[in-house]
């Protein structure tokens, strides 16, 4: 059997349907290159998990890297600061690249450990970030120090880029609505520090994170809404497609058209689940090699497959929530729509609208729900609201079908369209 070119919860091999964003993060950082200057504000990519947030950000970086910047990858954590890896990275970023003459390493180590000490490394090379990060709130440095410090990181090793010849300084921060706030407030306060004198600062900082994300970094700084948001959205059926029918066709393998209709349909546009839906139907086709065709047979077998790694996702979901949160998402699913007005939910669990605000948030900040109008929400995921209806301990009938292409856990009563009727907007029998 060929080896599987799909791989959920993994940077997929075909990045599509991103081109527009792609172009976004190319003219930001243009101005880096062309100039010689700050590429502008915090950007920002937002969207729900599974819609590709990581994976763009990755092949920005990439993309960054073969235009000659030098870039730093890092991800926040939970009540985990990440000043202290964001040094760290930077830091090795610098060594790794190999831009300092002999004579001048051992000055800019000593500096960027002097950095360091600021954010509780003694050494930016030899202590780790994850020991930094255990430090007690009392023992940290004063933020207007760390401010400055995190402003000399930035000023000093972008210039120090560009003086060698590479284009600048690129820092890549994921899942920035996890950051703790008084990181955030440092960089966003060294950021705004730094743009006074864009002209000497040839650096960009790029990050993505939930829906929720906007108003995190304006908790941190008020001026955190100058940032720059652009929300991901999900893909268009033909780009769902070519995600799904490139990787094998540099293995030569083939999907048939009703078979990419399919996959496109059930995924609704997530990239997570086109991963897992692909990887589900080769692991079932097993296919040999140059010139097999996977059809829609071979995607409806591999559709329990596919449930079954979905529900252990849904399953851990469900047991992370609170037992109000539970009861939100229950009424949010019994309904049967694709959107659940506010009012509704507080109807139906006799409470008042304020009541349910800091739960409801609390679904919005873990990604589980997200907002769709005014007064509006709905499940992020597809398949979760069925998942849910599936598992109630009452195990009362559903009042309400499953949502068309919304992909179901355990079970599966429905029927796959046949191939002639195929298609991302095609009714479910």
């Amino acid at each position: 059997m060929l080896p599987n070119p799909y791989a959920p919860g993994e940077l997929p091999r075909v990045l599509a349907g991103r081109e527009q964003q792609q172009d976004r993060i190319r003219g930001y950082l243009s101005r880096i290159g062309t100039y010689g200057e700050m590429g502008g504000p915090l950007l920002v990519f937002l969207g729900p998990r599974g819609v590709g947030k990581t994976s763009l950000l990755r092949e920005a970086q990439r993309d960054a890297e073969e235009h000659g910047f030098i870039t730093a990858w890092v991800a926040c954590r939970r009540n985990a600061p990440f000043l202290p890896d964001l040094v760290s990275r930077v830091g090795k970023a610098v060594e790794s690249a190999d831009i300092l003459p002999r004579a001048e390493k051992g000055t800019w180590k000593l500096r960027l450990e002097n950095i360091g000490l600021e954010f509780g490394l003694p050494s930016v090379v030899k202590v780790s970030a994850t020991a930094a990060a255990d430090r007690s709130e009392a023992e940290a440095p004063p933020r207007g120090a760390q401010i400055s410090a995190m402003e000399d990181l930035l000023h000093e090793t972008s210039s120090h880029i560009r003086a060698r010849g590479g284009a600048g300084l690129v820092v890549f921060v994921d899942e920035l609505h996890a950051a703790t706030r008084d990181d955030l407030a440092v960089l966003l306060n060294a950021m705004q520090n730094l743009a006074g004198r864009r002209e000497d600062n040839p650096l960009a900082i790029i990050g993505a994170g939930l829906p929720s994300t906007p108003g995190v970094l304006v908790n941190a700084a008020t001026f955190g809404e100058r940032s720059t948001f652009l929300t991901l959205p999900r893909l268009e059926p033909a780009a769902a497609a070519a995600a799904v029918a490139e990787p094998a066709a540099e293995l030569g393998v083939t999907w048939t058209p009703a078979s990419l209709q399919t996959v496109a349909a059930e995924a609704q546009g997530f990239p997570y689940l086109l991963q897992v839906l692909a990887h589900a139907t080769w692991e079932v086709a097993k296919p040999l090699g140059t010139g097999d065709v996977l059809d829609v047979d071979q995607v409806r077998s591999g559709l329990p497959l596919a449930d079954d790694q979905l529900s252990s996702m849904y399953t851990a979901r469900w047991a992370a929530a609170t037992e109000l949160e539970k009861q939100i998402m229950s009424v949010m699913a019994q309904a049967g729509t694709p959107t659940v007005t506010r009012a509704e939910i507080a109807a139906a669990l006799g409470r008042p609208t304020q009541a349910l605000g800091v739960p409801r948030e609390r679904l919005i900040d873990k990604g589980i729900i997200e907002p769709a109008s005014r007064g509006e929400v709905r499940f992020t995921m597809p398949g979760f609201d069925r998942y849910i209806r599936e598992t109630l301990s009452t195990g009362a009938p559903s009042p309400a079908d499953p949502a068309p292409g919304s992909l179901g856990a355990g079970r599966r009563p429905r029927e796959l369209p046949p191939a002639s009727e195929g298609g991302p907007d095609a009714p479910r029998r």
